[in-house]
């Protein structure tokens, strides 16, 4: 169980952040609901999601490679 106060604990949790947020995008009714406002607190959602869709190999990477590190060195 990683910790969420933790440095790793913050990568996993931006990482898979990013991650829900760019499947979100591809669903219409909650892109239209959640992911509609740019600015503001829910502007966060969609600034990840755009992250996660524009950089898709680099996201996917470093999920790879987070899982590898919690599972074998951690």
């Amino acid at each position: 169980m990683t910790n969420v106060y933790s440095f790793d604990g913050i990568l996993v949790f931006g990482i898979l952040f990013i991650c829900t947020c760019a499947y979100l995008k591809k669903v219409p009714r909650l892109n239209s609901w959640l992911l509609s406002e740019k600015k503001g607190v829910w502007g966060v959602f969609y600034k990840a999601a755009i992250i996660g869709t524009r950089l898709h190999f680099a996201v996917a990477l470093s999920c790879l490679g987070m899982a590898f590190y919690l599972v074998f060195l951690k």
